[in-house]
This record gives structure tokens, sequence and C-alpha cells, in this order.
């Protein structure tokens, strides 16, 4: 898994590309005005991050994951949206699953609200402080935006890696942005392949409406950026609030 979300940097660089190769995109992503390119790459909807991923891949020489059609033959660059079949042997990189993401941001810990453990405050993550809001006792707070990194300009994102790493050496599991996932969206009662059914290594629904965002981000309350809390919205959802990192197959 990516040490860090992926920035608005690193985004650009394989953006051009990418584009340069084959591959389509409607907008070209953006970060805060008036900030660094090491803050999170954000407008970036689910296809997008599908497609520059596969660009990523085939930039390293590894074998892309994401294809049109079912028979892995085509590697999905298109612009719009369309299905993508995944080849989960392939060794190229993508989105992590539901399960892998909440797995990496326990960074080791089990049974723990968030990757370092049951409180959270400011000093710890990104994301907008309310310690005397109902069911909060475990946000220390200060309250309203991150001190540290609320200038005016909004969003109040911060560079990727500004907080300590959890126990697997990962920045930025909780608060910043919100992370896509791989999965569609499963509700109870839980269909197969539903994360929450257990299993060694499960992969999500195989159809739905809604994509999986985990992580929580600058704007979201304490309770948001739990490892276990789960956030949901259309694929071709953009927004100042989300970003994504990627994993790679061995």
């Amino acid at each position: 898994m990516d040490v860090n979300l992926v920035s608005y940097a690193q985004w650009q660089s394989l953006y051009s590309w990418a584009t340069n190769n084959g591959y389509g995109f409607e907008y070209a992503g953006a970060y805060p005005a008036g900030k660094a390119a090491n803050h999170p790459v954000q407008f970036v909807d689910w296809y997008y991050v599908v497609k520059w991923s596969n660009a990523r891949s085939e930039q390293a020489g590894l074998r892309p994951v994401y294809y049109t059609d079912a028979g892995l033959t085509q590697v999905y660059k298109s612009s719009g949206t369309v299905a993508a079949y995944v080849n989960w042997a392939a060794n190229g990189y993508r989105l992590p699953t539901e399960a892998e993401w909440e797995k990496a941001a326990r960074g080791g810990l089990s049974g723990q609200r968030f990757p370092w453990g049951n409180t959270i405050s400011e000093s710890q993550a990104n994301y907008e402080g309310c310690s005397n809001c109902l069911g909060s006792s475990y946000d220390l707070g200060p309250n309203g935006y991150n001190a540290a990194f609320d200038d005016g300009l909004d969003p109040i994102t911060s560079p990727v890696g500004s907080f300590a790493a959890n126990g697997y050496g990962l920045y930025d599991m909780a608060g910043n942005v919100r992370e896509w996932c791989w999965d569609w969206y499963a509700e109870p009662p839980y269909p197969t392949g539903s994360p929450y059914l257990g299993g060694s290594d499960p992969r999500g629904p195989a159809s739905g409406s809604y994509r999986v965002m985990r992580g929580g981000s600058w704007a979201d309350l304490a309770g948001v950026a739990r490892c276990a809390s789960r956030s949901i919205n259309i694929p071709t959802y953009l927004k100042e609030v989300l970003g994504f990192r990627c994993v790679r197959g061995l």
C-alpha cells in the first residue's frame, strides 16, 4: 500500500504521461488554490483513479489490473464511465478493497477506534474537532477545523504525511481526505462477498450503486475518521474531501 495519499504533484506527473499514452480523463484533478502540490489530489472520481492506477502500472512496466472486458484483453483507458473488470493476479497498481483498507488503517492494533488508539485530537489527524458533540467523548479537539492548517483557504487539507504514521508506517489513514476503495457498498443483510461476512480476502459484492470511501476528511467529524467508519457515494462523485492511495500486487 502507498505510504501516503496520492499528492497532486504525483497525480499530475503521471496524468501527463497517461494522456500521451491513450488514456482519457474529463478533468485533470485539482488541489487547493494557494497551497503546495504536496497536498492530496482532489476532484478525482472513482473511474479516474482506476484509469490512473492502470497508467501507473504501465509506466512502471507492470501488468495493469483493470479492463473493459470480462476476457481481460482491453486495458481500461477510455474516457467516460464503463464497467471495470479486475485481474486480481496482476502485479500492477489498484485501489484497495474495503477489507484491505481497514486492516491497513488499524496498523496492527485490534479493537481500537483509530489507527493509534481510542481517542483522537488535532495533533494526530486533520479533521473537524467537536469535543462537545453528542457521542464524541473520544474527540479531544480542540473544536473546529485543524488550526495548524486552517489558513482561510478552503479546502483545509494538509500536506501528505503531516502526522505520525500508524503501526504499519502508513500516513493519513484518518483524516485529510476520504479515500476511494474498490468495493461496491454492501448494506445489511450483507450479500456474498461483503467484508463483514469474514473470509481471508473479501472483495465486496459483485454489483451495486455506490462505491465505498474510507478514512474521513478535513471537513468530517471524528466519528467519520474511525477505522470502521464507512462512507459511500456514486462513483462519479467529485469533491474536495476525497482522494485515494493505491496498493500493488506482489
